[in-house]
């Protein structure tokens, strides 16, 4: 049975409006969903969003797809035609929240920018998600994860450094935006509930990657010391890095003198605390080369299971290296519920991929169904708009839904 219950989800009663696609805008929209929140996903008709085409796929479902956008109503409206932009004008007059991460100028374009959306509705919670910001000089330039990586500082400080920059294994760019847009969005509601206003949220992919940096910064800003590439240790404190065992990997971090000394002692070698080449952090990193050779030698003699069980007993934080299989095999996955069970209409039962905030010791509602394309279209028209079958059945033959 799921832990997550449904009473009293904390957006209960809040409509949004997605416009966004591929990854940072459904991915704010996720975690709102998740919180409660009606989320009614704007698709162009026949192609609908792009991630849909984005493997892997499940005979023929981009999973993809299924782990953004679980819990949302697909609708599909055509923007390229003036019938539908008067749809969702009437749909944002219906909604609490509207979000977009088209490039800068498209909403404009299209008559949806927010200056024309406050006129018609003064409190709506306007969200644009960008690469760059809607007032940067780079504001017009496409922006994938990638290239945000690249631009943000990140990529240049993560690898080795005698290897070539390097890019995080996961879309963390798109991520973290939003997440960023996600926390704007619950703090302009809470405004909006003791004032009665609306805000312009405006997110921007590169900012929110250079705000995560802050072990760089602290070096950057303070000293103007451009971080290097430092592989897997700590870019300032030594030794906290990772290592390779009889079978495998492990990390450990010896952040201060006291854990350094319990190091020492748990590798049979308490002659390396008083040793004036590791006597302090300054000396250790000084001497990183042949301290790292030191603890290799000691980790490479032992199984991973061995050294953690050393390390541990000699209160060393440390860590086997884990696949995503291992995660999800886990104790600890099992416990906290990293995965949860859904509903899709092709694939049957489906793993998801919760928002992983726990409320009173419970996550907000159990994820319960993907959508395919359109498949809300007629419902969400005629519940929030009243538009008759018939007319339906005309926008339909148009080409309008």
């Amino acid at each position: 049975m799921s832990q997550y219950s449904n009473r009293d989800p904390l957006l209960k009663g809040t409509r949004i409006l997605d416009l966004s696609r591929v990854m940072s805008g459904p991915y704010c929209t996720s975690m709102l969903s998740d919180l409660g929140a009606e989320i009614i996903k704007i698709e162009m008709p026949s192609s609908g969003d792009e991630a849909r085409f984005f493997g892997p796929y499940k005979e023929g479902e981009s999973t993809y797809f299924i782990l953004l956008n679980r819990d949302k109503k697909s609708v599909t409206i055509n923007l390229k035609m003036d019938e539908g932009i008067q749809l969702i004008k009437q749909l944002i007059r219906q909604s609490d929240v509207l979000v977009e991460n088209f490039r800068p100028g498209v909403m404009r374009r299209l008559g949806l920018d927010y200056d024309s959306i406050k006129a018609m509705k003064p409190n709506i919670i306007y969200t644009s998600i960008s690469g760059f910001g809607l007032d940067s000089p780079m504001a017009g330039l496409p922006a994938f994860d990638l290239v945000i990586q690249a631009m943000s500082g990140l990529m240049n400080l993560t690898g080795f450094s005698n290897g070539p920059a390097t890019a995080i294994g996961e879309s963390l760019a798109d991520v973290c935006t939003g997440m960023f847009a996600a926390w704007g969005i619950v703090a302009a509601l809470f405004h909006r509930e003791r004032t009665g206003e609306g805000r312009h949220i405006d997110v921007s992919m590169l900012d929110s990657m250079f705000a995560m940096q802050l072990t760089g910064l602290s070096q950057r800003l303070y000293f103007d010391k451009e971080p290097e590439r430092v592989g897997n240790r700590h870019p300032v404190t030594y030794p906290v890095d990772s290592f390779a065992t009889k079978d495998g990997a492990i990390v450990l971090v010896a952040f201060t003198d006291a854990v350094y000394q319990n190091l020492a002692h748990a590798m049979g070698k308490p002659e390396l605390v008083d040793d004036p080449q590791f006597i302090d952090n300054s000396a250790r990193n000084k001497n990183e080369d042949l301290l790292r050779s030191i603890i290799s030698d000691w980790t490479q003699s032992e199984t991973t299971a061995e050294i953690l069980s050393i390390l541990h007993e000699a209160k060393v934080p440390c860590a086997s290296v884990w696949s995503l299989g291992q995660v999800m095999e886990s104790e600890h996955q099992k416990i906290r519920h990293l995965v949860d069970k859904g509903q899709h209409s092709k694939l049957g039962e489906i793993p998801l991929v919760p928002q992983p905030v726990k409320f009173n010791g419970e996550g907000m509602q159990d994820p319960q169904h993907v959508p395919q394309l359109g498949e809300d279209t007629e419902s969400v028209l005629m519940e929030l708009l009243d538009i008759s079958e018939n007319d339906l059945a005309t926008l339909r033959q148009k080409g309008v839904i």
